[in-house]
C-alpha cells in the first residue's frame, strides 16, 4: 500500500487504536517500527547527520531504502530535512521535536535489546538444538 493511502482513506475520528486496521496509527506504527525507521532514528538521535553519514552508519541499508524510509520519516514529521544553498546543495536530516521525544522513549526499548540480546541469541539456540 502506498505511503499515505491508509491514512486517506481511514474515516479517522482523531482517536489513535493502532490495533483498528483503518487508524492511521497502524500506518504510522509500520514506518518507525520497521527494519529501518528506529535505526534512522537511533542514529539521528546524536545530532543531525547527511544522507551519506546516516549510509555508513546504518549497515546493510540500500541507498535506495534509506532515501525511501527518510522520506517516510519526514512526510511524517518525526524527521526534518534542509537542504542549504550551496554547490553542490548540502542536505543534512534530523530528529524533529515529535521525532526527538519518539526517540527518547525508544531508548529504553533499544537498552534493553543490548541488555538481553545474549540472552535471546541463547534462547534461540536451545530452541534450534531441540528441532
Amino acid at each position: 500500500m502506498e505511503v499515505g493511502t491508509q491514512a486517506a482513506s481511514a474515516e479517522w475520528q482523531g482517536i489513535s487504536d493502532a490495533f483498528n486496521t483503518q487508524c492511521p496509527a497502524r500506518e504510522l506504527l509500520e514506518h518507525i517500527t520497521g527494519r529501518w525507521g528506529i535505526l534512522i532514528m537511533a542514529a539521528l538521535g546524536a545530532g543531525p547527520r547527511r544522507f551519506s553519514e546516516l549510509h555508513a552508519t546504518i549497515g546493510g541499508i540500500s541507498e535506495k531504502m534509506l532515501s525511501q524510509t527518510l522520506r517516510t520519516l519526514v512526510r511524517d514529521g518525526i524527521v526534518s530535512r534542509t537542504v542549504e544553498p550551496t554547490t553542490p546543495p548540502r542536505v543534512s536530516y534530523e530528529l524533529t521535536a515529535l521525532g526527538q521525544g519518539l526517540t527518547e522513549s525508544m531508548q529504553h526499548f533499544l537498552n534493553w535489546m543490548r541488555q538481553h540480546t545474549p540472552e535471546v541469541v541463547a534462547a534461540q539456540r536451545r530452541y534450534d538444538r531441540q528441532r
